[in-house]
């Protein structure tokens, strides 16, 4: 009927992250705890770490400031809309942020689309692989993000782009770098 998934957890500065794969062990998505939209274990899920151990050690080397591009085979399920904005989400470097602005631009999107930009942003299954943290309002505000502003902040601080402290919800962040 449907292909396998594989899960594991990955303990995070987050918290414990979902990592979910499919029979390929390509990574299909990265959740974090109360993520709005995130998977949850299915009773015909298999738990198996095998599938996981590249991300395991690449997602501990990037929370330990040691990895700054993620390499891993990666499968997404979206609309075609959709998977142009997630691939546009791999150009945005590390230490970097862009806007929904620009995401739409470079997918060929018009000024009007930009909500559905941030739409498709807000659904991108894979997070922290696939920056999304990395997308911030064009006034240089920190917008949403699924796994929650508190995740959006410690990621960028993380990489650099933020300097703590945050002050919610109207902080700024400065030019973009890279």
């Amino acid at each position: 009927m449907t292909d396998l998934t594989y899960w594991t957890s990955v303990e995070s500065p987050l918290g414990p992250l979902l990592l979910t794969a499919g029979p390929d062990s390509a990574l299909t998505s990265v959740s974090v705890p109360a993520q709005k939209g995130g998977r949850t274990v299915q009773d015909d899920w298999r738990h198996d770490r095998g599938p996981f151990r590249a991300a395991e050690e690449q997602l501990a080397a990037y929370f330990a400031a040691e990895l700054k591009e993620f390499r891993l085979p990666l499968r997404t399920d979206g609309t075609e809309f959709r998977e142009r904005v997630w691939a546009a989400l791999d150009s945005v470097p590390y230490g970097a942020t862009t806007t929904y602005g620009e995401i739409a631009a470079q997918v060929g999107a018009s000024r009007m689309a930009v909500r559905a930009v941030g739409g498709a942003i807000g659904a991108n299954p894979l997070l922290i692989v696939r920056p999304c943290h990395r997308v911030i309002g064009a006034d240089g505000s920190l917008t949403g993000y699924a796994g929650g502003l508190e995740s959006k902040v410690r990621l960028l601080t993380l990489e650099g782009s933020l300097q703590e402290p945050f002050q919610a919800p109207a902080a700024r962040i400065g030019d973009r770098r890279g």
